[in-house]
This record gives structure tokens, C-alpha cells and sequence, in this order.
């Protein structure tokens, strides 16, 4: 794996990457909420990218993995800007397609929205746009809308889960899912048919609400949250290979 490189957000805060040249377009791996670029899916897309000369970028959001900050103060809003200034200050391709995992799946939306004409392509992995509404019951949002943070139990690393009020109170303000969203470029969606924590008939719904007529859904028997079988990665790695034609 290529070291880990950093440079400062706007607010100062050391933010983490790690970056193989190549050519375009280049790949954007953003992790889910609460993981970063040393899991699976993301390594796998970068070895597989840097192996194929493909131009790769992986990042950390602040206040997760290698990066500075605190991660009650992170939100959708200020973690998108994040990857906006990684790819404006690193990405040497004209032309960028995000991948997104789970939460990532929410930014990269949102980062798609302000890329313009350098936006070639999404690639959603169980992407969770909009979850502050669908993914808590009402006695959550109560106490979310109080500005407390909650706590989760997880199947995952991090367990309990906490969600902050601050997280919250900003995501309930870049919600998608009703449309349309103004996104034209080819969108591939993955998700598996066993997600106990994003349903699939989101993607679904997403499917629906993205503007681009070049949209397609592979729902995967038996597949998870977090679609990390050996056969669920050979399958994201086909998709992103199949974006290079995009």
C-alpha cells in the first residue's frame, strides 16, 4: 500500500489520503460512517487500480482513521467539502468516479452535485441516502432533534454506535431521496439482498430519484451490509472496471 500522505482541511485539521497516479478516469473510494480507507472494499480498489496504472485516491474523513479532528464534530456537510478539496489538490485525472460504501454512498452524491463536468460516473456499494430519516425510530429523533447523541449496538468494530445531534440536525438538510437529483452521469448501484441496516429497496428508490436515464441496480443473493465476500469484491471490481468505458 502506497503511504499514507496528508494535508490540512480549510478549519486546519490534518486530513489523511493515500494516492497512486495513473490514468483516468480516476477512482474515489469514500467509506461508511464511522470506517476509512484501510477496510477491504477501499484496499482492494486501490491495489486493483494501482496494478491496472489507474488513477486512485482514498481518504479519510476528519475525525476518523488516520485523520486529526474529533468525530462528534464531523458532519455530511463538512465531510464533503473534505473530499471536494482532496480531489481539486490531488486528482490529476480531468474526469472522476466516486465510489461510495454505506454513508459513503450519501456523500457521494452530495460531492457529485458539485464536481460538474469533471463527475464521470457513481458506483454505490448499499449506499444509505438519507438514513437520518429512515434509520432511526421516532423516540431516536426525539432525543437527535434535542441535539443528544445516541447509542447503537453494532455488529461492526464500533460498538455501541453513537450518533450525534450535530450529524443529525445536518443530514436532516441534504435529504435526496424524494428527487429528483440532477445527476446525469452513469450510476451503477450494488446491494445485497441480506442488508439488515440499509434496506435494499433503497437503492431502488435511489434509482428512481437520480436524474440520469444510465442507471442500473445489481441486488446480490445473499449478500450483506457489507458486501465483502470474496465474490461481492470481485463483483465491485468488475463494475469499476466497467466504469473506464464510461
Amino acid at each position: 500500500m502506497t503511504d499514507t500522505q496528508t494535508m490540512p482541511s480549510a478549519e486546519g485539521i490534518t486530513l489523511a489520503f493515500r494516492h497512486t497516479p495513473g490514468s483516468g478516469p480516476a477512482v474515489v473510494f469514500l467509506p461508511g460512517y464511522m470506517s476509512d480507507m484501510a477496510g477491504s472494499k477501499a484496499t482492494a480498489i486501490f491495489e486493483h487500480c494501482r496494478a491496472q496504472g489507474r488513477e486512485c485516491l482514498l481518504l479519510d474523513y476528519s475525525g476518523c482513521g488516520e485523520s486529526d479532528g474529533d468525530f462528534a464534530d464531523g458532519t455530511l456537510g463538512i465531510w464533503r467539502d473534505e473530499v471536494l478539496l482532496l480531489i481539486a489538490n490531488q486528482i490529476d485525472s480531468e474526469q472522476v468516479i466516486i465510489v461510495g460504501s454505506s454513508m459513503g454512498g450519501w456523500l457521494m452524491l452530495l460531492v457529485a452535485l458539485e464536481l460538474g463536468n469533471r463527475l464521470a460516473g457513481l458506483v454505490g456499494i448499499a449506499s444509505a441516502p438519507d438514513f437520518s430519516e429512515w434509520g432511526f425510530d421516532e423516540a431516536q429523533k426525539v432525543q437527535l432533534r434535542a441535539g443528544e447523541t445516541i447509542f447503537e449496538d453494532s455488529d461492526y468494530d464500533y460498538d455501541p454506535m453513537p450518533t450525534h445531534g450535530k450529524f443529525w440536525h445536518d443530514a436532516e438538510k441534504r435529504k435526496l431521496l424524494d428527487g429528483p437529483i440532477p445527476v446525469t452521469c452513469p450510476v451503477r448501484l450494488l446491494h445485497g439482498q441480506e442488508d439488515k441496516d440499509v434496506p435494499p429497496e433503497i437503492s431502488l428508490r435511489l434509482a428512481t430519484a437520480i436524474a440520469s436515464e444510465d442507471v442500473q441496480v445489481t441486488l446480490v443473493k445473499g449478500g450483506d451490509h457489507r458486501l465483502s465476500r470474496e465474490s461481492d469484491v470481485a463483483l465491485l471490481l468488475r463494475t469499476v472496471d466497467g466504469t473506464r468505458s464510461i
